[in-house]
């Protein structure tokens, strides 16, 4: 469960920084009120903790998917 939320969250991270790069939009900033205000500051560390844990993926044992064929 909290492998999805991670996930979830690095997609909203990954998505800001694509508006940010091509149209120089931040979205999370404009959703709350500035990149300095409280909650934006909140959505930033969620995603950095998110993307540190993610990091323990590449490290997870993955269970065997049955064969397609």
């Amino acid at each position: 469960m909290l492998d999805r939320i991670a996930l979830a969250l690095l997609i909203v991270g990954g998505i800001n920084w694509g508006l940010l790069g091509i149209f120089e939009f931040d979205l999370v900033a404009f959703i709350f009120g500035g990149q300095a205000a409280f909650l934006s500051r909140i959505v930033y560390t969620l995603v950095a903790i998110s993307a540190i844990w993610c990091i323990s993926l590449f490290f997870k044992d993955r269970e065997l998917l049955p064969d397609a064929a």
